[in-house]
């Protein structure tokens, strides 16, 4: 009875670093900045990865330097790579429906860094990763937002696509 309430009990850190992006999308990035690097301070390098992923993951929004964007969205994918190699070991999912959008938010990083080539390679792992993805309003969003950066870039997703072609429609 104890490990079924352990499993459905809410997640205090999430639901802390959820009512920061509350913050955030209200308007107020800089206490949103705040508050989010204190909750970085108290989990610490080495706190739970699911955890490092999400607070880097919204820390890398509320920078208004495209480098440091940058440092914040690696930190989320090496948090998230850590989760899976430990998903690996003790047979869990890990946080692979996170991929493509750590993928797409590198990508659109290097754009910002006028780094094109790192920026497709990003944006070709986020179209790979996406099959992870529910069909549902972030799934269906995160896929638009991948389409969007590959017209942008003049990505094709077919093998050896051309440059400039439009995407490649995903069969229904």
């Amino acid at each position: 009875m104890a490990e079924r309430q352990e499993r459905t009990a809410p997640d205090a850190v999430l639901t802390r670093i959820g009512q920061v992006v509350m913050l955030h999308h209200a308007g107020d990035r800089e206490e949103a900045r705040r508050r989010l690097l204190g909750l970085w301070a108290e989990l610490g390098e080495h706190g739970e990865p699911l955890h490092r992923c999400t607070l880097a993951h919204y820390l890398a929004d509320t920078q208004d330097d495209p480098t440091d964007e940058l440092a914040w969205d690696l930190r989320a994918l090496s948090a998230a790579d850590e989760a899976g190699e430990a998903s690996a070991a003790d047979g869990t999912v890990g946080l692979r429906g996170f991929y493509p959008s750590l993928h797409l938010n590198l990508a659109a990083d290097y754009v910002k860094l006028g780094r094109t080539e790192a920026a497709r390679t990003h944006l070709r792992r986020a179209r790979g990763a996406a099959a992870a993805l529910g069909d549902d309003g972030y799934g269906d969003g995160v896929r638009a937002a991948i389409s969007r950066l590959e017209l942008r870039l003049g990505e094709d997703d077919t093998p050896g696509g051309g440059s400039w072609g439009p995407p490649r429609q995903r069969p229904n």
